[in-house]
């Protein structure tokens, strides 16, 4: 197998990297493009396996992301997406590395933060681009010998021969040039002593192909910025997005941060009924928050979640064909839903055609959504409701999406079901029904309803025993002051057990 090595690195005239690519990173940063945008490194930035790197004096977050390149053969301009991989000689592993202490100073550019001397480590072997499918690649990244990054190709936002055609509408991509495509979720920082190690390899049964490990160490420098430049500075949102979360970066929840739908407050709105929930709502002056109209597929479970929300507009030909391919919103938002969110559709009440069938649900049923929520049609129908995520829809129907939907746009506020969702909001599904509550109120909410349902399980018993519900439902004084003797009693034996 042929090896990077000086000529290799001679011959790179432009290094392109692409912004966000992986599906999973996308889901990590919390935004999915809708197109791929792109920056440049300078060719000075390259180095072979086995290099080492200097976090510059004075930085403290030096990103490593674990990328596959891919090196130009034959000169690129105007080629079509068919032909573009023909234009590919050689596959290879990089590592992105970056600065972003420095992020600041470049609006947009990432010069400085990633364009350092040694920034863009590539190899260590080339596989032969004839010889490998784009789509059935693995990239693989070690971090002081943890896997910390694994992903393939085979779902990327855009796959390589789209971003070689995409490139070569405006600039000539010439022999040697080097496409840096993109980083999975995992990537991290990386601090002086550390060793960062990436591979590529085949999926394909029986080919076996791969780049042996790019290895890179970090060193840390010690010439400091001059003050007639930027110099380097970093605060917490830096800190999140180079480490990937709040958590990895060892950083408490702000009051920005921290989740609306804690662990507590779910299991109390789990324990509630969606009828008392409405009730309690009603006394705030919230009645138009029920998503009315629709059937579940697991009408036995009881969800709670966050809502994810998308949009469908009605169809236009010539619009559809611009918004309703590739990667489009509905895709989109499958593919960024998180463990516990809960995917809201407005299709306008629509029930002539499908808005989910059997894949996509698969997708968000594994991407660990708690459920889908649309006012329209589901196809493959027995294939979504024998799913353990349940889907709450209007009708089974038939008809692809197109047929009167174009996916138009994702986290925006929508219409389902005849009330309005906003991305955030709490949405609570049971046998009754499916209520959406504004965050604010949730707190104070659900102990409200807690405490009606306990007088309610009082009430109950009391018509049980053969007492009129004339002064009892509602409690009228004398009932009341029965049932604060019954609720203490109560807690003092739960107290004893």
């Amino acid at each position: 197998m042929e090896q990077v090595n000086d000529d290799t690195l001679a011959g790179a005239g432009k290094v392109i990297a692409v912004h966000v690519n992986y599906p999973s990173r996308a889901a990590q940063r919390g935004r999915t493009p809708e197109l791929p945008s792109y920056f440049l490194k300078p060719s000075s930035s390259l180095a072979v396996s086995g290099s080492t790197v200097e976090r510059p004096a004075g930085c403290e977050l030096l990103g490593y992301e674990g990328e596959i390149a891919l090196i130009i053969g034959a000169p690129a301009r105007h080629v079509s997406i068919a032909d573009a991989w023909s234009h590919v000689r050689w596959v290879t592993a990089s590592n992105d590395l970056g600065v972003y202490d420095l992020r600041y100073a470049d609006k947009g550019s990432n010069l400085r933060s990633k364009g350092g001397d040694g920034f863009t480590p590539v190899g260590p072997g080339l596989l032969p681009a004839d010889e490998v499918d784009p789509a059935a690649l693995r990239i693989r990244t070690w971090h002081n010998g943890n896997l910390v990054q694994d992903d393939t190709t085979a779902d990327l936002l855009f796959p390589f021969a789209r971003l070689i055609a995409d490139l070569s509408q405006l600039l000539t991509l010439e022999e040697g040039d080097i496409i840096l495509t993109g980083t999975p979720a995992g990537a991290s920082v990386a601090h002086p002593g550390d060793a960062v190690e990436i591979e590529v390899s085949t999926t394909a049964a029986g080919a076996g192909l791969s780049t042996g490990r790019l290895r890179t160490t970090v060193l840390e420098g010690t010439t400091a910025f001059a003050d007639f430049g930027a110099r380097p500075k970093t605060d917490d949102h830096q800190r999140e997005e180079a480490y990937g979360s709040r958590a990895a970066a060892g950083l408490a929840e702000s009051a920005e941060t921290a989740p609306v739908l804690t662990p507590e407050l779910k299991a109390k709105l789990e324990s509630v009924a969606t009828a008392t929930l409405s009730s309690q709502l009603r006394k705030r002056g919230l009645n138009n928050v029920s998503i009315d109209g629709l059937q579940a597929t697991r009408p036995d479970k009881r969800i709670v979640g966050l809502a994810r929300t998308l949009r469908y507009v009605p169809n236009r030909e010539d619009l559809f064909k611009t918004h309703g391919a590739g990667f489009n919103a509905q895709k989109r938002a499958i593919d960024s839903v998180n463990p516990g969110e809960i995917l809201v559709m407005e299709a306008r009440g629509e029930k002539g055609t499908g808005t989910i069938g059997d894949i996509l649900a698969m997708r968000a049923q594994v991407r660990g959504a708690a459920a889908i929520i649309t006012d329209g049609g589901v196809r493959d129908f027995s294939a979504v409701a024998a799913m353990d995520m349940p889907t709450y829809y209007a009708n089974p129907h038939p008809a692809v999406l197109g047929r009167r939907h174009i996916p138009w746009d994702t986290d925006i506020t929508i219409a389902c079901g005849g009330t309005t969702v906003q991305p955030g909001d709490i949405i609570v599904a049971d046998s009754d029904g499916i209520l959406v509550i504004p965050p604010a109120v949730a707190a104070d909410l659900v102990e409200d309803c807690i405490e009606q349902e306990k007088e309610e399980t009082f009430i109950l018993e009391m018509v049980s025993q053969g007492n009129s519900v004339d002064g009892l439902y509602p409690l009228n004084p004398e009932w009341r002051a029965r049932y604060t003797d019954w609720a203490a009693g109560r807690e003092s034996v739960q107290g004893n057990d």
